[in-house]
Formats: structure tokens, C-alpha cells, sequence
């Protein structure tokens, strides 16, 4: 088993790879998964952070990029580039956009209950809503998370290449991407994104810690999904990055991956732990990371959001609109046969069993024809 090398060289040529892989997705809104990190930074613009979101009219909401899709029950929660948020209270059929704080693209969607909802997305953004996701109000940005983690490095007892890299943060200003939240309870929750950043929270987001220097993520690799099973908590990233903490969060170690391309998520398979991303590489592990083993994916297409199911099963989304299910832990995909779709970026299950995917085009409803079962065929 390879271990994960450090190479500058290597690294810088990786991300060369992802802004190559993704150039096309990121004209049509500036962020696919891993673009994110290389979309113009926000000091070129500037009021985006600060400016509502446009009201669409419904016709031109399906021209615009979702990112990241979010359910709790009945209500799910949708939301892409421009500050761009949904709401749906009919599991995903009909959708209504709400108004947003801020005009940056949004990246992550978590509910912690079924009232309070997080939102994550570019220039360290990070808002909330206590109502369902009917209104919202920014909480964070990078200018404050900046000054968070300056604050936790400055303390006598810290890393001292923390305050470094924390000062590096506050020179660098809102210019580095939230991509991924994910709240595991009412209470507790993490924050991931470009370059390394993590911050948790164990009081419900009233505060947050910055996690930077207890990743062990020795060359600031970007930080895509987190996947909670029981105790454990897995985080994958770049360069093939996968960090496992198996204290529900109080230290992480890095855990030895057999492919150095970026994995732009971390999903439950039955009970195995699989982790995807470029070229079609996913790769399952049936003793918590000991070892790996590549699954059979019948594309080399990215795969950009992974979901699990009640009934076990696994379903992958790719940037080629292919859809694949898993049923035996992760080994075999095979694609769902539906109809040619958009480049997704996300997924989630409805309550009725259809599924409801985000994409370059905005919102896709399964169906009847795209209703996802175990008869699926190559």
C-alpha cells in the first residue's frame, strides 16, 4: 500500500490536474467540487459577501449550478453559485427560493435539527437559519475565522507553527472557500475547506475551534467530506488525504490511502467506509482503514457526491451525469439507466424512495424513470 508522499512538486501538480479536470463546469458557474479553490478569489469582488443574493425568476433558477442538496424529513434545502438557496416542503418536487444574506457561491448544506440549518460557501462564509430554512443570517466569514484561529494560536500552549499559519490566514483575508459542513447533532459539528481549514463546534455553532494544527495535514491539502460512524469521523481531501479520529473528534490521525488523487468524499457502504473522487477511483475498506481495496466503477469520470441508503446501498453521482448503486459494500457499481443528466455534484434520497440530484442545471427530480433500484445494470 502506497503511503501518502509530500511533495510540493507533486502537490502543486494535482491541483494543476483538478483546474484542468474541471474548467468547463467552472465557466458555467465558477465552482464543480475541487474548481472551488481556484475560482477567482473575493477580493475581486468584494460586495459579493456583503449583497443579497438576486431573486430568480422560477424559469431561470434550473440555469444555475446546485452544489450541495440537504434534507431533515419532509424538508430539503438546495443551494449553488451566486448565494443561490431553495427550499422544498414536497420531498424535492417543487422548490421556492428564499432570500440569502450574501451573493457568493454556497457550497455545503447540514441541518442540526429539524429548525436550525448551516450553510457554507466561498470567502469563508458560513450562515444559518433557525426556522427551517425560511431566512437566514451570516454567522461567519473568513475574516473572523482568521481571527479565531489567530486566537487559539496565540495561546501559550499551542503549536507553534499555528501562529504562523494563522497569520498567514488574517494576511490572506476571505479568500479561501468553506466547501463542506456537516453537523452531527444539535450540537456538535465541523467545518472543512480550501488549504486545510477545519473548525469544529460542540455548543450548537455558538463557538467555534480551529482544528488546523490537530488535522495533521502536513501540506494544507483541501478538505472535500467528513462521514461520522459511530465514534469515528473520517475527513478526505486532496492528494489522496483521509484522517480518521477515533475519539468522536478529540484527535485525528492520517490514515495511509492507495491512490494520491484528490477523493471528494468519504460514504458509508453497508458497513464498509468508501471514499471517491477523480477518475472514477473510489476505493472501500472493511477493517476501518487498515487496508483498501478499488471498487468497480464502469466510468473514469470524477465522482463528486456519494449517498447513503436506509436499505445499505451506496449511490455515487459523477461529473459525466452518470448515476451508479452499490450493493455489496462498496465492491461492484453498477449505472443506474436513466437518461443522460448534467454534470451533479450532489444527491440525496426523498422519503418516497426518488431521488433528487444537484447539478450544473439546477434542480433534477428522479422520477419514475430515474428511480434507482437494486435491478440496475451496467
Amino acid at each position: 500500500m502506497e503511503s501518502i508522499g509530500f511533495s510540493l512538486a507533486q502537490l502543486a501538480e494535482e491541483r494543476r490536474q483538478v483546474q484542468k479536470k474541471f474548467t468547463a463546469f467552472q465557466r458555467l458557474a465558477g465552482y464543480c467540487v475541487a474548481a472551488a479553490c481556484f475560482s477567482t478569489p473575493l477580493h475581486a469582488e468584494p460586495d459579493a459577501m456583503q449583497r443579497s443574493a438576486p431573486i430568480w425568476q422560477d424559469s431561470r433558477i434550473n440555469t444555475l449550478v446546485v452544489t450541495a442538496l440537504g434534507k431533515y424529513e419532509g424538508k430539503t434545502i438546495a443551494v449553488g453559485e451566486r448565494g443561490l438557496i431553495l427550499v422544498s416542503d414536497e420531498q424535492g418536487k417543487a422548490w421556492r427560493q428564499v432570500k440569502s444574506p450574501v451573493a457568493v457561491t454556497l457550497t455545503g448544506v447540514s441541518f442540526s435539527d429539524a429548525n436550525t440549518v448551516w450553510v457554507v460557501g466561498h470567502g469563508g462564509i458560513v450562515l444559518r437559519s433557525a426556522d427551517g430554512g425560511e431566512t437566514w443570517s451570516k454567522q461567519l466569514d473568513g475574516e473572523k475565522l482568521a481571527a479565531l484561529a489567530l486566537e487559539a494560536a496565540s495561546s501559550p500552549d499551542a503549536d507553534p507553527s499555528a501562529l504562523a499559519e494563522a497569520q498567514r490566514l488574517v494576511a490572506d483575508g476571505p479568500d479561501k472557500p468553506l466547501l463542506h459542513v456537516n453537523f452531527f447533532d444539535k450540537d456538535e459539528g465541523l467545518l472543512i475547506g480550501a488549504y486545510g481549514l477545519i473548525f469544529s463546534t460542540e455548543d450548537g455553532g455558538a463557538n467555534w475551534k480551529p482544528l488546523i494544527s490537530h488535522l495533521g495535514n502536513r501540506i494544507g491539502a483541501h478538505l472535500y467530506g467528513v462521514l461520522k460512524t459511530g465514534k469515528d469521523i473520517w475527513i478526505a481531501g486532496e492528494q489522496g488525504s483521509l484522517f480518521l479520529s477515533e475519539d468522536a473528534g478529540r484527535s485525528y490521525r492520517a490514515v495511509d490511502t492507495p491512490y494520491q488523487g484528490s477523493f471528494f468524499g468519504v460514504a458509508a457502504a453497508g458497513s464498509s467506509v468508501l471514499v471517491f473522487g477523480m477518475r472514477g477511483n473510489a476505493y472501500y475498506s472493511e477493517d476501518r482503514g487498515a487496508s483498501w481495496h478499488k471498487s468497480s466503477i464502469p466510468s473514469n469520470n470524477s465522482l463528486t457526491a456519494g449517498y447513503a441508503r436506509k436499505n445499505g446501498a451506496v449511490v455515487l453521482v459523477d461529473d459525466g451525469g452518470n448515476v451508479f448503486e452499490s450493493s455489496d459494500g462498496g465492491k461492484n457499481f453498477y449505472r443506474a439507466p436513466l437518461n443522460k443528466l448534467p454534470p451533479l455534484t450532489s444527491v440525496i434520497e426523498a422519503a418516497d424512495g426518488e431521488f433528487v440530484f444537484g447539478s450544473a442545471r439546477g434542480i433534477i427530480n428522479s422520477g419514475e424513470q430515474a428511480k434507482l433500484s437494486s435491478e440496475v445494470r451496467k
